[in-house]
């Protein structure tokens, strides 16, 4: 019996991934200039803050350190509590409120009605806006003398009173109302668009299993546009912490402190009161706030939450 050579063929071992540090190489150089800028005026600037929070700094920045005598001092200023008590109050209803809203007219633009785009740009026309311009022209719809109170009393009602900005109880909702008008818009083309990726298949099943449209987008839809609401939750929070425009437009703080936020007392005692320790310590709190919510959004989209191929 003739043996027969076997013909092998030697297959090439493959090298496993490719370094990581190699990897879209052209895109990273690209990035270096937003990277070195990031690094050495953001990240400089805030470590810059943090160190000189904990001096004595007056008008100018000066290295005599007084421990934690800033914050101490910060913690025990009434105006600055009544802050962060607005702060809190005006963040939760300004999440809830500009998620249900826009949410709830993005599902009704996602039904395919007449003059869609002129709808859609009226809503989104205000976020064109500046907030101090937003501020001036709620401030005169909110003036009792001249504005929605004015007007419904001509109209009849002598009895009627709408002057959430003259009440150092409920201005911080006066201020929320000019705040909802201007943001609503841009929350709604984020829904939109994630209504809009939503696959038509989807929709079409629901109908067919006789499944309501209210439990279809409760179980279905909302869960589906998971990226989207949390995109939309950063966006919004981010521009919480940082209101102060809205404020000095309507309001400069008043009646009193009534109104105060962390960033007005952040400016004021800054620029104003020419107490630079003072304002760094409280920049330092705003920094920590913001940590608070950019950290757990970038472990959840970027970290652990994703499984590992």
């Amino acid at each position: 019996m003739t043996g027969q050579a076997t013909d092998r063929t030697t297959v090439p071992r493959r090298s496993g991934r490719p370094n990581r540090l190699t990897r879209n190489l052209s895109a990273k150089i690209a990035s270096i200039p937003m990277m070195l800028t990031a690094v050495v005026i953001f990240l400089g600037g805030t470590l810059w803050t943090v160190l000189y929070s904990f001096t004595s700094s007056k008008l100018l920045p000066r290295l005599r350190f007084v421990g934690l005598d800033q914050y101490e001092r910060l913690w025990a200023a009434p105006r600055w509590l009544v802050s962060i008590e607005n702060l809190a109050i005006y963040g939760i209803f300004s999440l809830i409120f500009s998620m249900v809203i826009g949410f709830v007219l993005a599902a009704l633009m996602d039904q395919k009605i007449r003059f869609e785009n002129t709808f859609r740009t009226i809503f989104l026309y205000p976020f064109a806006l500046s907030f101090i311009v937003t501020g001036l022209v709620w401030q005169w719809l909110l003036n009792p003398e001249h504005g929605i109170q004015s007007v419904v009393r001509a109209m009849g009602w002598a009895g009627f009173s709408f002057d959430p900005l003259y009440d150092s109880g409920i201005v911080i909702y006066g201020i929320l109302i000019a705040a909802l008008w201007q943001g609503t818009g841009l929350v709604m083309c984020l829904m939109l668009a994630g209504l809009r990726g939503i696959d038509e298949d989807i929709w079409k099943a629901a109908r067919v299993d006789g499944i309501p449209m209210w439990k279809t987008y409760l179980f279905v839809v909302i869960p589906m546009m998971r990226p989207v609401f949390v995109t939309t939750l950063v966006i919004i929070a981010s521009g919480i912490v940082r209101v102060y425009d809205l404020v000095v437009a309507q309001t400069s703080g008043g009646p009193g402190i009534a109104s105060e936020v962390p960033a007005k007392y952040v400016y004021d005692y800054m620029f104003q009161a020419q107490n630079l320790g003072q304002g760094f310590a409280a920049s330092t709190m705003m920094l920590i706030t913001v940590a608070i919510i950019i950290v757990p959004w970038a472990y959840l989209e970027f970290g652990g939450g994703r499984k590992r191929v």
